[in-house]
């Protein structure tokens, strides 16, 4: 049996070679009855397109190269899974570049290599507002954010000062003193994020509202074994006081608040009770571990920031977007 070919699809859904390749391609100029008729033919046929002659035909790498700090936390695979979702939906390969550090930021600012093949850009979570201000990002491919904003550039970003004033109108109404973990993040601006500056931000904001203060505040690089050394610290510090327990503490992050949780547990006592832990996140061993959190759609934030760059491959040539999105406070056992 021979390999169906796109004039086979063509032929069998009574459309021309043209709109099949306008479809595989995701154009916009494809009516909407007409897509599925064509859709329908692709699966009776079992149809694959030739990427390489894909290429060639189309003059384009049907690629997006994604610029994000590491590849090894459950925030980043969340925000991965709902790009790539958005990406192969319209059949777009994706290419991950970690930076892992600044030197890396700035040799893709500073020259064409491989990330700039790719037909458009996603950069993720960094502060790039001087980047998009100055000019520095040689490419003339389009280009997103997620998880940043900016005026520059189409962006997909949650409002983290909401969240942390969500945060803090919530734990003011917990009992004890009330403590902070703060993800340390580089203080250089380049290569920084305001996501943890906001949730700070906001976080003050509604204690001062509600007249409460913090007794302590303490940070913790975004690694397992630095966040339950934290936690620890932190612990040690309440116990050592007179009528240290019960304490609130907003951790900024899920995998601070569960290396609070574990640390909790490990000295005997009960998060809800002695210790009130909220996290932010929302990771998807929240609900199970009981950790009150911030809900962030992730997956969402991602999905986003993919349609705005495919509606610009598509031919969107107007202003800069921004798709914000607002967390909500999902209260379990831990608080």
């Amino acid at each position: 049996m021979k390999t169906p070919t796109i004039q086979d699809v063509a032929q069998r859904a009574g459309v021309g070679v043209g709109t099949v390749s306008r479809v595989l391609n995701n154009h916009a100029a494809v009516k909407p009855t007409t897509r599925e008729t064509v859709l329908k033919a692709i699966a009776d046929l079992d149809y694959t397109p030739n990427p390489h002659a894909r290429r060639i035909a189309g003059g384009k790498s049907y690629t997006i190269s994604v610029l994000l700090p590491v590849l090894t936390t459950e925030f980043y695979a969340r925000l991965l899974d709902g790009l790539e979702t958005a990406f192969q939906e319209a059949r777009y390969d994706v290419a991950i570049f970690p930076l892992l550090d600044r030197s890396r930021l700035e040799r893709y600012l500073a020259s064409h290599t491989l990330a700039y093949q790719a037909d458009g850009l996603v950069m993720a979570t960094y502060n790039l507002t001087k980047v998009f201000h100055e000019r520095r990002l040689r490419t003339q491919q389009p280009t997103v954010l997620v998880d940043a904003h900016t005026d520059d550039a189409d962006c997909s970003y949650m409002d983290n000062l909401a969240g942390g004033v969500l945060a803090g109108e919530y734990a003011a109404t917990l009992p004890g003193g009330l403590y902070a973990i703060w993800v340390e993040t580089e203080l250089d601006q380049l290569f920084t994020t305001h996501v943890f500056e906001d949730r700070r931000t906001g976080f003050h904001q509604a204690l001062a509202a509600a007249g409460r203060r913090v007794e302590t505040e303490y940070t913790a690089s975004f690694d397992t074994l630095a966040a339950r050394n934290t936690a620890a610290a932190l612990l040690d510090d309440v116990q050592r006081r007179e009528g240290g327990l019960p304490c609130t503490v907003f951790a900024s992050a899920d995998l601070l608040a569960g290396a609070l949780l574990d640390e909790a547990r490990v000295r005997g006592l009960t998060p809800g009770q002695d210790v009130y832990i909220i996290g932010f996140d929302d990771q998807p061993w929240a609900a199970a571990r009981g950790l009150t959190t911030l809900h962030q759609p992730v997956e969402a934030m991602g999905y986003e920031a993919a349609q705005l760059l495919l509606s610009r491959l598509g031919g969107y040539r107007g202003p800069a977007r921004a798709r914000r999105f607002q967390p909500h406070l999902v209260v379990r056992d831990s608080a």
